[in-house]
């Protein structure tokens, strides 16, 4: 029984210690950029055209001599035929060879705070920084398709959402010399990262026009040095699927050993990093959702499993939506069923996700993450009052007994059997669980892993800032104070707590208010937070119930 509190410890910071792996777990440590190098510099190099290696989708079906157009082409993108489209929220450059998004800016969202005028950039058709949407529809038997390669008109060079506007639509055109016309509409939104795609089939030839849609999601892959320094090379880089009923993410060197592809219906792709995500969500009905790496890259591709056939005269609609942004749960909630779960909380989202609904309700009457944190984590020790209360008490007791529980040590220190023996009788007669005042601990450890993570993860806390010199929750604390302060309460409610009997245990019991702020030095400011204002009402809590037990 003397033993428990030194598990408690030892499993906390098992717990912990197994968290910071996670930072590192993704990919082994490699010389190249990291993802917050690898944004800031997308878009530098635009005036350079570059060649990019394109693979149309297999027409499924069709007689070999009809696929022709279904070859691996070298196509030399030129910088004079992007257009530029501009929202409160979304800087985007569209490339007319292939109508596609192939380059994003978010205002709003610097990245670094101190530099507002550089914003995170999503996309890019650049070599180095290469990541792009490309989508379009294969023809079945006919001589031309606006695919991804073809070329595509537009009115303007530049669209801008005007003031007092909502939507912006920004519609490109392409024909055949047979009377087939096609049209790439995009559906801008003010305040909104979703933009609406549609691709539109006016078939004014005379014979049939027999199409599949598909959207494909490719990226190249960069091994990332993982920094604990550095708060965005903690999370998962890289593709992921949902299948309809399950969310999975892809590894690059995996999908190399084992290409994915599923049939699914109400899915969608998206390739994700720290905060951020670009997704495609196509209509409902069953499609071929596929995952590859090949040449450095991972391709995410969504094709129809169906074609359709626009007879003369008529038009068909091709309706998706995609997605360029970052995570913020109340936007993604409104475009399909489960894309929150880009917001990685691990394991633990069924805890998590609870405790973000809370941190953005009490948010919305403090308007403060900081003191957001501090009311929450007051409502949690609230919740648990009682078990701590229980806990409390025992340790109060335990403190109590420590003399008697010396003495019979001294008594027996050459015989163990007769030293627990007596130490149950007492326990016993006394009326005290030494178990009791660790459990209700351990039954908190799930509840700080998932604070931890919707700390780490949930862009609406990213360079937030609280007071003084914590500009962003979402860092470590530039300073150290806030650990140091974290450090100096847990030696403080070790000290109202019993110490254990054998000497090397009370040691080390010591010595674990220096290692966890050594630890929590790196985490976020916010996590830190947390767990200094836990354990200052909880050394509040400790020292009430000594009062009251010593008073009996």
């Amino acid at each position: 029984m003397d033993n428990l509190r030194l598990v408690l410890w030892a499993t906390l910071a098992l717990t912990i210690w197994m968290s910071f792996q996670a930072w590192q777990k993704n990919f082994a440590p490699a010389s190249s950029q990291p993802v917050s190098e690898v944004t800031e510099n997308v878009g530098q190099a635009e005036s350079n055209a570059v060649v990019m290696t394109d693979e149309l989708p297999v027409l499924p079906d069709a007689p070999e001599s009809e696929t022709t157009n279904n070859q691996i082409v070298e196509v030399p993108v030129s910088v004079n035929r992007f257009i530029r489209v501009k929202t409160d929220v979304l800087d985007v450059k569209i490339n007319l060879e292939g109508g596609d998004l192939q380059s994003a800016a978010l205002p709003k969202y610097p990245l670094k705070k101190d530099e507002p005028d550089n914003p995170v950039r999503l996309l890019s058709p650049q070599r180095g920084n290469f990541f792009v949407f490309r989508t379009g529809v294969r023809a079945i038997g006919a001589d031309a398709e606006p695919n991804h390669l073809a070329t595509y008109m537009a009115e303007k060079d530049e669209y801008i959402l005007p003031d007092g506007q909502d939507e912006l639509f920004v519609t490109l055109r392409w024909s055949d010399q047979s009377g087939v016309k096609s049209e790439k509409i995009y559906r801008f939104t003010r305040g909104s990262y979703a933009i609406g795609y549609d691709q539109v089939i006016d078939n004014q030839s005379s014979e049939p026009y027999q199409t599949i849609s598909y959207t494909q999601l490719k990226r190249l892959y960069k091994p990332v040095e993982r920094s604990m320094f550095d708060v965005d090379t903690y999370s998962f880089v890289g593709p992921v699927i949902f299948d309809g009923s399950k969310y999975e993410k892809y590894e690059a060197t995996d999908l190399e050993e084992e290409p994915v592809s599923l049939d699914v219906n109400d899915g969608w792709i998206a390739s994700i990093q720290h905060h951020f995500l670009v997704a495609a969500v196509p209509d409902s009905g069953i499609k071929k959702y596929e995952a590859t790496y090949n040449g450095g890259d991972t391709l995410l591709s969504i094709v129809d499993s169906e074609s359709v056939i626009t007879a003369p005269g008529d038009t068909f609609v091709y309706e998706s939506t995609l997605f360029v942004g970052p995570k913020l749960q109340a936007q993604l909630e409104q475009i399909s069923d489960r894309l929150t779960l880009t917001v990685d909380y691990g394991l633990l989202t069924i805890l998590a996700q609870p405790l973000f609904w809370l941190l953005k309700t009490v948010y919305q009457f403090l308007g403060n993450w900081g003191w957001t944190i501090i009311i929450v984590t007051m409502l949690i020790k609230l919740a648990f009052y009682k078990l701590t209360e229980k806990s409390g008490r025992s340790m109060a007791k335990m403190r109590k007994l420590a003399p008697r529980l010396k003495s019979l040590q001294e008594r027996y220190k050459d015989d163990r059997e007769a030293l627990s023996r007596s130490m149950m009788d007492l326990y016993k007669t006394e009326k005290v669980n030494p178990a009791a005042g660790c459990w209700p601990m351990l039954v908190q450890i799930p509840f700080f892993i998932a604070f931890y993570w919707v700390l780490l993860e949930s862009v609406e806390m990213r360079q937030a800032p609280f007071m003084l010199w914590i500009t962003d929750l979402s860092i470590r604390d530039p300073f150290f104070i806030l650990p140091l302060l974290m450090g100096a309460a847990m030696f403080f409610q070790q000290k109202l707590n019993p110490a254990p009997p054998d000497p090397m245990q009370a040691k080390v019991m010591q010595f674990l208010p220096i290692v966890f702020t050594a630890m929590f030095a790196f985490f976020p400011a916010g996590l830190v937070l947390y767990w200094l204002t836990n354990s200052v009402l909880s050394m509040a809590q400790q020292w009430r119930i000594n009062k009251m037990i010593g008073a009996d």
